[in-house]
């Protein structure tokens, strides 16, 4: 029969291939689906987009049941996660090198500012300390590459200056994140081997170490017990992050996988409410909870994942602010809470404007102060976003942007934007 020609009675067609009269007509074969454009998954980046969200908001009002609502710190893990198997399919040195090239340009704007501050404010790093001079000093490579905790001061300042006493502690309290993406990003060249070669084992393997680690079965004093326990407890969605990149996520049936994330869910909140930390249930003070409940969210949150090349629906209006939080994603991080603090005096200015002198007015600024810093906080993440975020770029060896929303001058769609 000749080549191509679908296998069918012989009686069909002449010596030739070709159909005799009056024989039935061969079915058209079904046409090749269409391949799929390289790209962005955009439910991932939506995700992301509300994690930063989330964080923004509980560090301006501080409410701890918004970290049973949405984990973004287990989220945002599993995310790079992801991210971080799928750019593993190239020499495992490029990329580490790569992804560590692209954090830490950004580290440093941020470093030096933070440094300059807490430098001109008075700080001396080897003294108040129970280390030596020299390793004080040591520690502040840390600002550089975080590896570790960097040192700074509990107070600084006074409770009547620009910001309150404590402002520093605010402003360095992001960079654990910072330390325990770069443990993982070194890690996972390994963890992604053991990972293919035994999947449930490695999965399941931090969930494990976090119940050791996490609730006081052994104790790691010190900065290096806090570094591991960060690593345990969201170990498990970073190697989630592998899982939904490998497929093993769609090889689970559905409802098995929502009923074990949904036990493991329950377990957390059990855990936590035997075990409340200093502001309830904040599951960012419970290790094992954070860690089981967490897991058990990004799970269900993956295995629905509809991997959208574009946002459906009413979400497309919010196609551009999602793109710019993602390109921006660590700017965004690591500014936010000094952000956050800057709206303090900028408010404090309103109380001397002629229409607040009388006490109602006061009041009533005094009743919405954290709804102000809300819509304060956003045009300053906006600025600093047009001042510094342009460093990402350069780290990521791209053209430096001033507004990467995806959108060209003139209103035009980038492609490569999704791209």
């Amino acid at each position: 029969m000749t080549q191509g020609v679908p296998q069918q009675s012989y009686e069909q067609f002449g010596p030739y291939g070709i159909p005799e009269p009056g024989a039935p007509a061969a079915p058209a074969p079904d046409p090749a689906p269409a391949p799929r454009k390289p790209g962005r998954d955009r439910y991932l980046d939506l995700l992301r987009s509300i994690a930063l969200v989330r964080v923004v908001i509980y560090h301006l009002f501080g409410w701890a049941w918004l970290t049973v609502l949405f984990p973004s710190m287990g989220v945002m893990f599993a995310l790079a996660g992801s991210l971080m198997a799928r750019s593993l399919n190239r020499p495992a040195w490029g990329v580490v090198k790569g992804r560590v090239r692209r954090l830490l340009p950004p580290l440093w704007a941020f470093s030096a500012v933070l440094l300059t501050l807490m430098f001109a404010g008075g700080w001396n790093p080897t003294k108040n300390t129970e280390d030596s001079p020299a390793w004080a000093l040591l520690e502040l490579i840390n600002y550089i590459v975080p590896i570790g905790a960097p040192p700074f001061p509990w107070l600084i300042g006074s409770k009547t200056g620009l910001l309150e006493d404590t402002w520093a502690v605010q402003a360095a309290g992001p960079l654990w994140y910072l330390r325990a993406y770069l443990w993982f990003v070194v890690a996972s060249p390994l963890l992604l081997w053991a990972f293919r070669r035994a999947p449930w084992p490695t999965l399941l393997a931090p969930l494990a170490l976090t119940a050791v680690v996490g609730t006081g079965v052994v104790t790691i004093p010190g900065e290096t017990g806090n570094a591991v326990t960060d690593f345990a407890v969201y170990g498990g969605c970073w190697v989630l992050g592998f899982a939904h990149h490998e497929g093993m996520l769609k090889k689970i049936p559905r409802y098995g996988a929502v009923s074990g994330s949904s036990l493991l869910m329950a377990f957390g909140l059990w855990w936590a409410s035997g075990h409340p930390g200093a502001d309830g249930w904040n599951l960012n003070d419970i290790p094992l909870a954070q860690a089981t409940w967490s897991f058990g969210f990004v799970v269900i949150l993956l295995i629905y994942s509809p991997s959208w090349q574009e946002l459906p629906g009413r979400l497309a209006k919010w196609d551009k602010l999602v793109t710019l939080s993602n390109n921006r994603a660590v700017t965004i991080y690591l500014w936010h809470n000094m952000l956050i603090m800057a709206t303090v005096p900028i408010l404090d200015r309103v109380y001397e404007l002629p229409f607040m002198q009388g006490e109602r007015a006061a009041a009533t600024l005094d009743a919405t102060y954290l709804m102000w810093m809300f819509f304060l906080v956003w045009p300053l993440i906006g600025l600093t976003i047009m001042a510094v975020g342009w460093i990402e770029d350069i780290a990521a060896q791209r053209r430096p942007r001033l507004w990467p929303n995806g959108v060209r001058r003139g209103g035009a769609r980038r492609r490569s934007a999704r791209g």
